[in-house]
């Protein structure tokens, strides 16, 4: 488990193993600020309460038809044709693979929520990651994705036992300018992710993409941290996130200027298609206000029970 702190408010840890039953988190600190070569590190133990800690799954999406043809030639990037491009064959294969780990470490019976990036590359990979099985045209709940969604040559994907797919615009790629990062109305999105929820998208059309205007670098990571404070508006406590290369980049190299440089490097560094990494969030500012489920107040049925130590504190005066 690895810790970073971005302010007083906030701290994000990579976990390195998912089943942990209680919360002891490493905090790596800086001790000599000085000397710029050679940099003399420590670390301590930190105490949170676990109703203050929030499991992310951070997730990119599978290959998409943007990411072939962008790696032959950056332009590629500019061409309409890629307009909110869809995965690729080997894409899918990834989705299958990131499926089969999901389930084989047990995650899917344990992530409560996920929220996708309002793209047809993220919410493929949603579906099909997270997505329930054995669909037919006779089931009376709706389907996650329809038959052929974003030409997949895929059978319709359930929601049977799946966890609740919501999709937020906050986690959306580097705006502007690529056409392939440019979302498609919701109305389209409704009709092939029938049980995707699109309530929280405020508008049918995509009014955050710009065709001559390109995000920031600022501006998006900037937008990646109210992402993660907006977590906190949610009862949930492990939550899968499925987004971009950029926007996962430009959000996690946010954290860890007070760590060891292998450490922040480990955390920011680019994620690979379809790759996952589970990390925790604290809160340490009160953002949230959810209770504890596990707490216990003790005294039940109440009693005399005078500490020792404040006893041997009295007995000193």
């Amino acid at each position: 488990m690895i810790i970073m702190q971005l302010n007083s408010n906030m701290i994000f840890i990579l976990k390195t193993n998912v089943n942990v039953s209680c919360m002891v988190i490493i905090r790596f600190v800086v001790c000599n600020r000085k000397k710029k070569k050679k940099m003399d590190c420590g670390a301590g133990t930190s105490l949170f309460p676990l109703h203050r800690c929030k499991t992310i799954h951070m997730v990119r999406h599978a290959q998409g038809i943007h990411n072939v043809e962008g790696d032959k030639n950056y332009k590629a990037y500019m061409n309409p044709d890629y307009f909110d491009a869809h995965l690729t064959p080997l894409g899918w294969q990834q989705v299958d693979n990131l499926r089969k780990h999901v389930h084989a470490s047990a995650l899917i019976n344990s992530v409560d929520l996920v929220i996708a990036s309002p793209m047809m590359r993220t919410l493929q990979t949603a579906v099909g990651v997270f997505g329930g099985e054995g669909y037919t045209d006779k089931s009376d709940v709706l389907p996650l994705m329809v038959a052929n969604a974003g030409n997949s040559n895929r059978a319709a994907i359930s929601s049977l036992n799946s966890p609740p797919i919501v999709a937020v615009e906050l986690c959306r790629e580097h705006l502007g300018v690529h056409p392939c990062d440019r979302r498609r109305s919701v109305s389209e999105y409704q009709y092939l992710f029938p049980a995707v929820d699109f309530s929280l998208l405020d508008s049918d059309e995509d009014t955050w993409w710009k065709a001559n205007v390109r995000e920031t670098k600022e501006e998006l990571a900037a937008r990646g941290l109210k992402f993660l404070n907006w977590l906190w508006t949610r009862k949930e406590k492990d939550i899968a996130i499925v987004t971009h290369s950029g926007f996962l980049f430009h959000t996690l190299n946010a954290f860890g200027s007070d760590c060891h440089p292998l450490v922040k490097k480990e955390i920011s560094k680019h994620f690979a298609n379809c790759e996952l990494r589970s990390m925790v969030i604290v809160d340490r500012s009160m953002l949230g206000s959810e209770a504890s489920t596990t707490n216990y107040p003790g005294r039940i049925p109440s009693g005399l029970d005078l500490p020792s130590d404040v006893a041997d504190e009295k007995s000193e005066k």
